[in-house]
């Protein structure tokens, strides 16, 4: 049996059929965008449960095959922006479920951002717990016309145009269980972090993408709340030493709190146990009152994760036609940034772009194209990211061996400097939060007239960890 999506004959010049893999935040997000351009989208997720009206998605349902799907997620304002421009019904949509409509500079105390300013919208967000953000996605995709999804489908491989003579393999479908091919004019994978594409283009005869691909090395633990949502008194973002503390609210009176550090930290593994996790937050005095709620979750553990980045070329030239990855799929990082969905939504208005300057029956222009943009447009953010981390993650490190973290890197001497700044000059906090909620790039505000004289004035001398908190001894001290 074969399913025909395909783009009848009778759309209008550049339309497509395309086949997206995956129906989470993701794949949910590009079959919107690219079907309100009008194109013909088939989204196979398998997973077989749809969503449970918003309500009670957090309870009833079941995700398996994301693996984050109850721990902490945080919308930043980048993501906001976009997905209010392209998909405004999705905030709406948001809201009407019982989403937080924040401000991430409000969330400050005005002591250290001062009296907001007319720009200070640049800041607004809307977010949820990860089940309801997915759920109102979906309910609002499947209502949007040219959009169809089929759940409990699971994709095993690439098809392929078996009568092809000459260059890269030329993907026009895929295979399913059963033996199954659905048909399409692109395949777009939108499979997250276990997205087996390598494997595929490899059974297809493809060449290997290039592929870089690391364990992030850090441990999350993860505890949910509600009750009257507590005051922010500082960034989501906390670093403190040998872990840093995020404070992320959420919808419905919601909120949770998660502490991360080292996979190599074995004292803090009784992180693990809800009376040493209350401990320790009640050590952070500009978190502790995040505690004061009712648990709705014990502590969940998120390790193992991957830096990875997959390129679908190779010294130029597509591995593959007829085939692209995008967000996760393509490349993916530790969350405790909180940017995959801010960069994936990017990333699949690159696709959707260039499917409007380029026809999706010139192939190999295509596949060029969607690859030049990404290198171009997306892949800064990403590499961004991932230099971010593994300074965080090695001074982390260097914490529990009791030994001060050193390195050649200005620019992470530059990123304390600009943290501990931004605690004592509103300008400062503006900028740091534009770089935290992916606004900015650190060129672009280090270039701002007098920026980073003033930074390096207010911070290269602040103490490694300006936050209120405990040291090493004392915060072993309070899991003991």
């Amino acid at each position: 049996m074969t399913w025909k999506v395909s783009s009848a004959v009778a759309d209008p010049p550049g339309m497509a059929g395309i086949i997206i893999l995956g129906a989470g935040v993701g794949g949910l997000s590009t079959a919107m965008l690219l079907a309100r351009d009008g194109h013909e989208i088939t989204v196979l997720e398998r997973d077989p449960a749809g969503p449970p009206p918003p309500a009670r998605a957090w309870d009833s349902w079941e995700r398996r095959g994301v693996n984050q799907f109850r721990l902490a997620h945080f919308m930043l304002p980048r993501w906001y922006a976009q997905i209010a421009a392209d998909l405004p019904d999705v905030p709406a949509e948001l809201r009407a479920a019982g989403a937080l409509s924040t401000n991430t500079l409000a969330m400050l105390p005005e002591a250290l951002r001062g009296p907001l300013r007319p720009d200070d919208g640049r800041f607004d967000t809307v977010t949820a717990r990860r089940p309801v953000l997915e759920a109102v996605l979906a309910t609002v995709a499947a209502r949007t016309p040219g959009v169809t999804i089929r759940r409990g489908v699971t994709v095993t491989g690439l098809w392929s145009d078996p009568d092809q003579r000459s260059g890269p393999p030329h993907v026009t479908g895929v295979l399913v269980e059963g033996g199954r091919a659905v048909r399409g004019d692109l395949v777009v994978d939108c499979g997250g972090r276990r997205s087996a594409l390598g494997a595929w283009l490899d059974a297809v005869g493809a060449r290997r993408p290039v592929e870089e691909r690391e364990e992030s090395g850090f441990v999350y633990y993860g505890r949910h709340f509600r009750g009257a949502p507590p005051e922010p008194r500082m960034y989501v973002a906390q670093h403190h030493d040998s872990l840093t503390v995020l404070t992320l609210p959420a919808d419905n009176g919601t909120w949770s709190v998660v502490l991360a550090t080292s996979k190599r930290d074995a004292a803090l593994r009784a992180l693990r146990d809800p009376h040493a996790f209350d401990a320790a937050l009640a050590r952070y005095p500009l978190a502790a009152h995040w505690r004061d709620g009712e648990p709705i979750s014990g502590v969940e553990v998120m390790a193992g994760i991957e830096d990875r980045y997959r390129r679908l070329a190779v010294d130029g030239e597509p591995v593959a036609t007829g085939v692209v990855a995008v967000g996760d799929a393509w490349a993916c990082t530790n969350p405790t940034l909180g940017r995959g969905t801010s960069i994936g939504l990017l990333h699949a208005r690159v696709l959707r772009d260039v499917l409007r300057e380029v026809d999706p029956q010139d192939h190999d222009k295509l596949a060029r194209r969607v690859d030049e943009q990404t290198t171009a447009l997306v892949e800064p953010l990403h590499r961004m990211t991932v230099w971010y981390d593994r300074h965080r993650l090695a001074e982390i490190d260097a914490d529990i061996a009791g030994v001060g973290y050193h390195t050649d890197d200005e620019r992470w001497a530059i990123s304390k400097a600009t943290f501990a700044a931004s605690l004592a000059d509103p300008a400062i906090a503006r900028g740091y939060q534009s770089l935290a909620s992916l606004l900015t790039t650190p060129a672009d505000l280090y270039a701002e007239p007098g920026m980073l004289d003033r930074i390096v004035e207010l911070g290269m001398r602040a103490p490694r960890y300006p936050l209120p908190g405990p040291d090493r001894r004392e915060l072993l001290a309070a899991v003991g």
